[in-house]
């Protein structure tokens, strides 16, 4: 971050800001690369802030929590929690006193959140890495109950889905304003050192984006503004900041956009939903169609607070004017987001399995109640079939010669088999020589 301000510094030189003042803004970009609002003389709250900045710290502290695992004498579960809080516990402390040195009369940075941002930030990364330093990821699956592993993988797979999705919906729009994109530049004249400058200031909103565009697909849509909105239905927006990424926005009054292309945007959630239930079916094929139905909600309802917590992360004020309300709304994302997928989930999942089940009864008729009995009386037994009569026949080697049953002899329930024990000798070309008597009866 110095080196940053340090370029943006002498390519630009400010004749208020000496050598400590580009030390303090170094500072505070980097507490908010941990997502912790700033107070801007003139402007107000800042709490609109990158979501890729969090990137930066978050891989270092991974890597931090790797090495001090690796480091510890404990085992399982509290290793890897001594090595978060070995970490997170001085991290929060650096960032409170950043947070205290960094302020001058232009920009103060929040020192409570600093303090939290800092610690759960840290304790997140560095668990991560903590973990991974004791158990490869394909066994960390392995910890969980079969259940949880289901649901987990069911609103991970939704939410590739829709982050696929998001991405591709950004990258459209951009491209179809591609003139006002290159308009807004223009405006700005940032030059050569300024151009990279705001090339990585996008590439670090752009997580941003793709959650705008999320919300958008899901239903509620975001505001740029107090009293504006972008959803499927249309758009109102006024003035809006001169940032490039803001320049794929409609500008004004805008109806909706076209049936097809409202209808296929809105059918993205649905999509993501129905993969997530197949996932899971996939994954533990062996259940019952409700218990597959619910696992199948559950992974919805999970994907659908996932997107409304960083919803809320994706947004936040840029000021205390007109832009005190810029995103999308965490909680109409997360109610709309749970109905939308955890329905489909739920549905995709029983369907699923039901299917599964149907298909496995009809290419193994043999397995267990894949066929039953439809006489008199209906009572549902199961009819015995070639596999069955050939299990029994390899159990029952000790049973009494010409006489097979598959239970016990005062097993009342038991079916017996009779055999020719004279197959082999016919087979052979040899006469048969059959007794007289009932084991001569067909």
């Amino acid at each position: 971050m110095t080196m940053l301000v340090l370029v943006g510094w002498i390519a630009a030189p400010h004749p208020g800001l000496g050598l400590g003042g580009v030390l303090r803004t170094a500072g505070v970009l980097w507490l908010v690369g941990h997502h912790v609002a700033v107070q801007v003389q003139g402007a107000g709250r800042i709490g609109m802030l990158p979501l890729g900045l969090v990137l930066l710290p978050g891989t270092l502290l991974f890597w931090a929590g790797r090495a001090v695992a690796g480091g510890q004498r404990a085992n399982g579960g509290g290793r890897v929690l001594g090595a978060a809080l070995a970490v997170a516990a001085p991290y929060s402390v650096i960032a409170g006193v950043i947070a205290i040195v960094s302020r001058s009369e232009l920009v103060r940075a929040s020192f409570p959140q600093a303090i939290l941002a800092g610690f759960a930030v840290a304790f997140v990364a560095a668990w991560l890495g903590a973990a991974r330093a004791l158990t490869p990821w394909a066994k960390v699956g392995t910890l969980m109950s079969e259940r949880v592993r289901a649901i987990l993988l069911g609103a991970a797979g939704s939410l590739a889905v829709l982050a696929a999705a998001g991405m591709l919906t950004t990258a459209v729009a951009l491209a179809n304003h591609v003139h006002q994109f290159g308009a807004v530049y223009d405006r700005l004249s940032p030059g050569l050192v300024g151009t990279g400058l705001l090339l990585l200031a996008q590439l670090a909103y752009l997580p941003n984006a793709v959650l705008w565009a999320i919300a958008y697909m899901v239903g509620p849509g975001f505001a740029v503004g107090a009293g504006t909105i972008v959803a499927p239905t249309g758009s109102v927006l006024g003035q809006i900041p001169r940032f490039p990424l803001l320049a794929a926005l409609p500008t004004g009054l805008h109806d909706s956009v076209a049936g097809w292309l409202a209808a296929l945007l809105l059918s993205l959630p649905y999509l993501a939903g129905v993969t997530g239930g197949l996932l899971i079916v996939r994954h533990v094929p062996h259940m019952t169609v409700d218990g597959a139905a619910i696992r199948g909600f559950c992974s919805g309802a999970a994907c659908g607070v996932i997107l409304g917590l960083l919803a809320a992360f994706a947004g936040g004020p840029l000021g205390d004017g007109r832009l005190s309300a810029v995103g999308p709304s965490a909680w109409q994302v997360t109610v709309v987001a749970t109905l939308e997928l955890g329905i489909a989930a739920a549905v995709s999942a029983g369907a699923g399995h039901w299917w599964y089940r149907r298909r496995r009864a009809a290419r193994d008729p043999g397995q267990p109640g894949s066929v039953r009995d439809a006489g008199a009386g209906g009572t549902g037994a199961a009819v015995p079939t070639a596999d069955s009569v050939a299990s029994v026949i390899t159990r029952s080697t000790r049973t009494t010669p010409g006489r097979l049953t598959g239970h016990d002899e005062d097993d009342e329930g038991g079916h017996v088999i009779y055999l020719d024990r004279w197959a082999e000798d016919q087979a052979a070309g040899h006469p048969p020589k059959r007794p007289r008597g009932p084991s001569a009866l067909p």
